[in-house]
């Protein structure tokens, strides 16, 4: 079954995202950094059956609005809260990547009754930042390779190029080449450079820096899916998670960063088994 993309419109903003209307339980599936509601395209016909499932565009974004400033936590639950009542869901299992992660944390301790469980798939950013830190955070951006995708290029086969070096498109399947055709689009000089603004990019870190993700424990049941060649390969890394989530469960598979690109098969079995348990 093929997911069609829907838009809500909020006062503010427009929602883009992507719906598998087969099954009946709730399944919000959140992008992590740089990407797009596109990702968890094989993830969604995998569960197609069972589940609803909704990947919406975070804001700033793929297809959703991108406005100039406001990229704080609460602005992005707030999305997410009211694409859940215009759905009719009061509450649903909610899988995150990356920085989304952090954001799924911050949800879980605001408002708990939202979230049935948490898949976090390769979590950064959990704890505050340092202040010290927001002075060489810019230079950060210059380590994130898959920030190098956001250009600009002179020319299509460029952004191409440069795709097919990154972590994310290793293999460089049918599945990654479809994620990094949604994400790219001509500007209005002739170049071409990612949908993902770096407005956004620059609000997302400043709410990443000043917001822990975890304060008190939480009940709420999740997974943390570690893949084997992740960011989160250390005792420390994972530390805060076993500390704070009193229901986890720590689960490791193949691939990388991006296991749901990269080894998508091994993901999806590993997200289906964990919530046929919390059905």
């Amino acid at each position: 079954m093929m997911p069609v993309r829907q838009t809500l419109s909020k006062p503010d903003i427009q929602l883009s995202y992507l719906e598998w209307n087969q099954g009946q339980e709730p399944l919000l599936v959140l992008h992590g950094l740089g990407d797009h509601a596109v990702v968890w395209s094989s993830l969604g016909d995998y569960l197609a059956a069972d589940y609803h499932i909704v990947a919406p565009d975070m804001r700033g974004h793929g297809q959703s609005s991108k406005p100039e400033r406001d990229y704080s936590f609460e602005s992005a639950i707030a999305d997410l809260e009211a694409l859940m009542d215009h759905l009719g869901w009061t509450s649903a299992h909610i899988v995150s990547h990356s920085w989304t992660g952090k954001l799924a944390a911050i949800w879980a301790r605001q408002n708990p009754k939202r979230l049935r469980s948490i898949i976090l798939v390769d979590p950064i950013f959990i704890w505050k930042m340092p202040s010290l830190f927001r002075v060489t955070f810019p230079m950060l951006y210059r380590f994130l390779p898959f920030l190098k995708s956001m250009g600009p290029f002179a020319s299509y086969e460029e952004a191409e190029q440069q795709a097919q070096q990154l972590k994310q498109y290793q293999g460089w399947s049918s599945l990654q080449q479809q994620v990094f055709q949604a994400g790219i689009e001509q500007k209005l000089d002739g170049s071409w450079g990612s949908k993902f603004t770096i407005a956004a990019r620059n609000g997302i870190f400043e709410a990443v820096m000043q917001v822990p993700g975890f304060t008190i424990p939480l009940d709420t049941p999740a997974i943390f899916i570690q893949p084997e060649q992740g960011l989160n390969r250390q005792d420390w890394q994972i530390k805060p998670y076993k500390t704070y989530l009193k229901n986890l469960r720590i689960c490791q598979v193949p691939g990388n960063h991006w296991p749901f690109l990269t080894q998508p098969e091994a993901f999806n079995q590993t997200v289906a088994a964990f919530l046929a348990e919390h059905r």
